[in-house]
């Protein structure tokens, strides 16, 4: 822990910290970009109580890790992680890379001293991701705290779904569809890729995207995942590798699964890469006894919503566009009207964790929710496995 953070912490209420928060990344790839952008923004759109400093991006190349230093705003750069966790200047990491690295990087970064935001799913089975989940237990004690990157929650549309379900205005839930479909992989031409390798993705779809609507069905309903019962399927089970030749894929395409709730609710989801014509579209429609809501992340600004108590004659769903400066996020962006993007739900996610690590508040979703989250995709790949067998979380 750095002067720096501490003095931040120490600060009264009624005073702003003047602090900086020296901030390492891991990875610099597709999430770094989606990463570094969110660590240059945060503080110039929103009144944070602590100034995040790019300290150093870390990655095995020299030559290419040096580019994304420059290209993304990073003060320095590292081909050894361990090298961020020996650095004074370094009070948080943040890890970018695939799921086979995440718990030794974080484990050991936590035991440093290190806050550590980690990309998700957490880990690439449940026992890995009980190991980072106990650490992080471990590192609160000492005023350290850790972060999963679920970013779909800093929708400012989705944040505005759980402030309804939350206030009763769906009454109780019956029903919950989720589903992530892409399309990316559907062309059986396409090489082959780490996210295609068991031994460095954990799962396919399920991990990749599916991770992604078990937490936001759990984040906006408020209640947890009991049971599934599901299957999965791998459609190409060779893609070209980069010798010339070609390789086994060793995880799944898509899963399917039903779930039920600790609520009393019934769940759909599906996963997968293989939906032509879908390009991001992570969906979420719940209906309750009172009324129903609906969610598209390719209209990103927009909720739908649907209350049954209105009069019979004019009910029906109403188009939300969720941009007024009263919704959650948004008295930081735009007049009401001008849409955001992905990139703010980074920052949105940077604006949450800095504001509790200066108020020493274990920031949300923590590692714990992240196991939860792992809980649910390995109970999917044990009922998949048993021919879709009703498996408890």
């Amino acid at each position: 822990m750095t002067q720096h953070l501490s003095a931040a912490r120490t600060a009264t209420p009624t005073t702003r910290p003047t602090g900086t928060l020296g901030v390492a990344m891991v990875g610099h790839s597709f999430m770094g970009a989606a990463h570094s952008h969110a660590w240059r923004s945060a503080g110039r759109f929103f009144d944070l109580p602590v100034s995040p400093r790019m300290v150093a991006v870390c990655g095995r190349d020299p030559d290419r890790t040096a580019a994304a230093a420059e290209r993304f705003g990073w003060h320095s750069a590292e081909t050894d992680w361990r090298a961020l966790l020996r650095r004074d200047d370094v009070d948080l990491v943040d890890i970018c890379t695939p799921g086979d690295t995440h718990a030794e990087i974080a484990v050991a970064a936590l035991a440093a001293g290190k806050h550590v935001l980690c990309e998700k799913p957490l880990a690439n089975s449940l026992d890995e991701a009980r190991r980072m989940s106990a650490a992080a237990d471990e590192a609160r004690a000492r005023g350290v705290h850790a972060m999963v990157a679920f970013n779909y929650r800093r929708v400012p549309a989705l944040a505005l779904a759980r402030k309804l379900v939350s206030e009763g205005r769906l009454g109780e839930l019956r029903h919950v569809r989720a589903m992530y479909l892409q399309d990316w992989l559907s062309d059986a031409d396409s090489p082959m890729t780490w996210r295609l390798r068991r031994e460095q993705a954990g799962s396919g779809a399920l991990g990749d995207i599916g991770a992604h609507v078990v937490d936001a069905a759990q984040f906006v309903t408020g209640q947890g995942i009991e049971g599934v019962s599901a299957l999965t399927e791998t459609f190409v089970r060779q893609r070209r590798s980069g010798t010339g030749g070609t390789e086994p894929v060793t995880v799944d395409d898509c899963a399917v699964f039903t779930a039920r709730f600790s609520g009393g609710a019934v769940g759909s989801f599906e996963a997968t890469r293989y939906a032509l014509g879908r390009k991001n579209a992570m969906r979420l429609e719940l209906n309750g006894s009172r009324g129903s809501l609906s969610f598209d992340f390719e209209s990103m600004n927009e909720l739908w919503f649907h209350d049954a108590t209105d009069d019979p004659d004019t009910a029906g769903f109403r188009r939300i566009v969720v941009t007024e400066p009263t919704h959650p996020y948004l008295g930081a962006w735009w007049p009401p009207g001008h849409l955001l993007g992905y990139e703010h739900t980074f920052t949105h996610e940077v604006v949450d964790l800095v504001t509790a690590l200066a108020t020493d508040t274990p920031p949300e979703p923590g590692f714990g929710d992240g196991l939860r989250v792992q809980g649910v995709l390995e109970a999917v790949q044990h009922s998949a496995a048993a021919d879709s067998a009703f498996v408890r979380v």
